[in-house]
């Protein structure tokens, strides 16, 4: 069983700003997030959308999320 649950995309967008992630810029849905000491990251998500936690999985190894963060 995974540890992580399925959110909302805009669920996981406020998790990983209130975990220091910064909005460089946006134009649509795509935005691109920065953060000290990490690459930058591309959050390519509709609000609504459901993300998955497979999908959460492989972004969390990309920005540091944990599932105590969401």
């Amino acid at each position: 069983m995974s540890r992580w649950r399925s959110v909302k995309a805009k669920q996981l967008l406020a998790a990983l700003l209130r975990t220091g992630w910064e909005v460089a810029w946006q134009k649509g849905s795509h935005r691109r997030l920065k953060r000290a000491g990490w690459p930058n990251y591309t959050f390519a998500f509709h609000d609504d959308v459901e993300v998955g936690p497979g999908l959460l999985g492989q972004i969390a190894k990309k920005t540091g999320l944990r599932p105590e963060d969401l």
